[in-house]
Order: structure tokens, then C-alpha cells, then sequence
């Protein structure tokens, strides 16, 4: 077993939040309450962007947040944490990109490269995504991703996504 899978020491992960049922940001605010007491301490937050869905388009708009938080876990026991947060909070696995309440993803833990069966880091998709390297990039635009070796800025700027992302607020 690899060494990062028993324990990991104050690493920085950085989280996307994100939902389309019922109240979203209120739902978002809640999965900031749990993840703090679950995972670790939140240490910065981007804006909540406003995004039609990606994959399934028929359904309603997402909200979606960029976290960082400094966590202790491990990444299995963090994706296992924000699994849990995810079923407490109401999400239903029903269809792949449905509607859901509130949706919780790892994009990137420090430069850390993981590819396990229900785990990868960095979040595969994220090159190929505006409705998370925005808020992303408003959070950590110099960040260098570990595989494509380009600031999450300069991802963000080749990246061919023509989705519509608007800021929707500031959350406190």
C-alpha cells in the first residue's frame, strides 16, 4: 500500500462544490459547515459561479465553488469523508451528470498523482472544464497541475470549453 493512502500531514486540497436541487447555495453552505468539521480547515473559497449543466444538459442550472482546505486525511479517507457528507446531505446516485443536491469532487491535492479504482487526482476532466477552472483559477491561478505541467491559469486559457460561467456571488 502506498504510503499516501495511510496518512497524510496538513496537505492542501482543493475541492469542487457544486449542486442544482433545491436551495443551492444554502446547500453549499452546508457542505462548507461539514466539510470544515469533517475534512479540515477551509482556507480559502472562490465565488459561487452560476453554469448551465455539463453532460446531461436537460436540468437545472448549477452552482458550483472552488475550496481549498488543509486536511490531515489521507485522500482515501477524504474522498470517503466527502462521500459521506454527499449521502447525509441528500445526494441520490440515480444518473450519471443527473440533477443532484449537492456534488463534492477532489481536483487536485498538492502535486500528488493518484490513480485508484474510485479515486483519481487530479480530477481528470478539470483541463476540459470552465465551471471548475474558473473558480479555480480565482483561487489558485499559479498552481501547477502535476500532469499537463501548466499553471491552472494557463489551462484555463487553452481550454476550448464554450459553456457560459457567471460569477452568481461572493459567499461569506
Amino acid at each position: 500500500m502506498n504510503a499516501y493512502l495511510k496518512t497524510m500531514s496538513n496537505a492542501t486540497a482543493y475541492l469542487l462544490i457544486g449542486g442544482n436541487l433545491g436551495n443551492r447555495m444554502q446547500n453549499l453552505q452546508t457542505a462548507h459547515h461539514l466539510i470544515q468539521k469533517q475534512c479540515g480547515k477551509i482556507v480559502a473559497s472562490s465565488s459561487v459561479y452560476e453554469t448551465a449543466a455539463w453532460g446531461l444538459t436537460d436540468q437545472p442550472d448549477f452552482l458550483n465553488q472552488v475550496l481549498s482546505i488543509n486536511t490531515n486525511l489521507s485522500p482515501q479517507q477524504l474522498i470517503t469523508a466527502l462521500l459521506s457528507i454527499e449521502k447525509a446531505m441528500g445526494r441520490k446516485r440515480l444518473i450519471k451528470f443527473g440533477p443532484r443536491i449537492i456534488d463534492l469532487d477532489i481536483l487536485l491535492i498538492d502535486d500528488l498523482r493518484i490513480n485508484e479504482p474510485n479515486l483519481t487526482v487530479p480530477h481528470p476532466a478539470l483541463p476540459q472544464r470552465k465551471f471548475a477552472l474558473i473558480p479555480l483559477a480565482e483561487i489558485a491561478a499559479g498552481f501547477i497541475h502535476p500532469i499537463e505541467k501548466k499553471s491552472i491559469q494557463q489551462l484555463l486559457t487553452d481550454c476550448t470549453d464554450e459553456l457560459n460561467v457567471k460569477k452568481y456571488s461572493a459567499i461569506t
